[in-house]
């Protein structure tokens, strides 16, 4: 990346992690802006100024709109103005079901609607590809969908018709591209591109992976390997180094970039008895968390965190510089936080459930106001609720039975309004009759969540529900805007 379009990333990165004018104003160093008419206006001390005024208005013409989403969205996304009127599902296709076919199927949410809870529109992708998870592009224009078995990537155009979602781009060379990146693991908004985490490599498909940047325009840009300990890129901790991946989530004021890890193709992609019945395999599983510099992209720090740190979560909060992930295999939750010197670290915060052998924790979702965390365990079907009030001691105040079995958990900016999801990975799932595949909505009161609609995915020949995301006909302006001034 250029020094410019750094600063212009860090200036949306100010921007969307909500920080003071004064902090705003005083970050800025105009001295690394290339153009003539910026160095100009840095020579006139105009250049504060103008980033203060532009910061004003956007704040003054937003001021009215009640800006939401997922709570576990990128800062950089464009918000929906409003309440969420659609659910989108990234569904894994069942052979002999249907078509047979990965799609998209769309739920409509919105308040009132005659087909509230009930599907209305499904866009069916070329055969079977391990459908996992996906994110929107900044402007929120496009949602980008991964397969984890086939490293395809689909990407549809949710502004059209946000009801109808339609395909208008599949990348097939994936591994050709990156270098050697498989098993993409979703999309996460940046300025301008998307980061795809991965989850495996194209040599031995075991778990050292990369992080890939990609345009909006659907063009690969480049790919950052995660540390090893034969290379671990000047990062500190580099004995832990495993350059396992899974997730990846910024914190901008910060200028942190935190990645967890999970398993490689080999084990994903292997049945789930077989996989637990088998010693070696059971080695291959992450056991780490890295911190980058962010606009460097170069890792700063590992952190040795046992048993396959899976989903992050960063706090809200202007001065809540911390983060919580959850560890699958050891039914853990941990707390990534910057101490009083300002240097990050990381901890075990508290035990999900004392069952024995463990949940399987494996999504997490924190409310807007950073005072509770839901956690869904795929092993006994469960929600937990914590209170994360004080994100050093969470205490579980709730649990709530979803299903026979649990994933993904999405929430609404305003907390009210919770939806699940059931499957994990196609050989994962469970069998028989606990293999239910459904998308619940419940509305949340902050004590206890209550049904509001059941969607049965088996039943409508869908397939396997995985990752959901929120539309709506009203979106909000893209929020790195005012950092597109050179």
């Amino acid at each position: 990346m250029s020094s410019g379009g750094k600063l212009g990333d860090e200036a949306a990165s100010r921007l969307a992690s909500r920080a003071t004018l004064a902090d705003y104003c005083q970050s800025i160093n105009p001295t690394k802006m290339e153009t003539p008419l910026i160095n100009r206006l840095h020579r006139a001390k105009f250049l504060p100024a103008i980033f203060a005024a532009a910061l004003v208005l956007t704040l003054i013409f937003s001021a009215g709109v009640l800006r939401a989403d997922e709570t576990c969205s990128s800062p950089y996304l464009a918000r929906i103005d409003g309440q969420e009127e659609f659910v989108y599902v990234w569904t894994l296709g069942v052979e002999a079901m249907g078509d047979g076919s990965d799609k998209l199927v769309t739920v409509d949410v919105k308040p009132g609607s005659p087909s509230y809870g009930k599907v209305i529109s499904s866009f069916s992708v070329d055969g079977r590809n391990e459908a996992h998870h996906g994110g929107f592009t900044d402007d929120r224009r496009q949602l980008w969908l991964a397969g984890l078995e086939s490293s395809r990537v689909f990407i549809f155009d949710v502004h059209t018709d946000p009801a109808k979602p339609k395909l208008t781009k599949t990348i097939d060379n994936f591994a050709e591209s990156t270098g050697g990146a498989v098993g993409p693991h979703g999309a996460y908004a940046l300025p301008g591109r998307v980061l795809i985490p991965c989850l495996s490599n194209a040599k031995d498909k075991g778990g050292k992976t990369a992080l890939v940047e990609y345009g909006n325009d659907g063009n690969y840009i480049t790919t950052h390997w995660l540390p090893t300990k034969e290379d671990a890129r000047g990062a500190s901790g580099a004995d832990f180094a495993d350059g396992y991946g899974y997730d990846a989530r910024v914190l901008p004021r910060k200028n942190a970039l935190l990645t967890s890890s999970f398993t490689g193709w080999n084990n994903y992609t292997m049945d789930f008895g077989k996989l637990t019945a088998d010693p070696e395999a059971m080695k291959h599983f992450g056991k780490t968390m890295v911190m980058w510099d962010f606009h460097a992209r170069q890792p700063k720090k590992v952190f040795e965190v046992p048993g396959a740190p899976l989903e992050i979560r960063w706090a809200w909060g202007d001065k809540h510089n911390y983060a919580f992930t959850a560890t699958a295999l050891t039914s853990k939750l941990w707390l990534v936080y910057a101490d009083d010197r300002g240097e990050w670290q990381a901890k075990e915060v508290a035990p999900i459930s004392d069952v024995k052998g463990g949940v399987l924790p494996v999504d997490i979702s924190i409310s807007a106001d950073d005072k509770t965390l839901f956690v869904d365990c795929f092993g006994d079907g469960k929600c937990r609720v914590f209170d994360v009030s004080d994100p050093q001691k969470p205490k579980q105040i709730y649990e709530k039975p979803i299903g026979k079995q649990v994933n993904m958990v999405s929430q609404s900016w305003d907390g009210k309004r919770l939806y699940f999801t059931s499957s994990l990975l196609a050989r994962w799932d469970k069998q028989g009759a606990d293999n239910e595949q459904f998308l619940r909505g419940y509305a949340w009161d902050g004590k206890e969540l209550k049904p509001a609609f059941d969607l049965d995915f088996t039943a409508l020949k869908l397939g396997r529900p995985h990752h959901m995301l929120f539309g709506s006909t009203k979106i909000g302006a893209n929020r790195t805007t005012v950092a597109s001034i050179r």
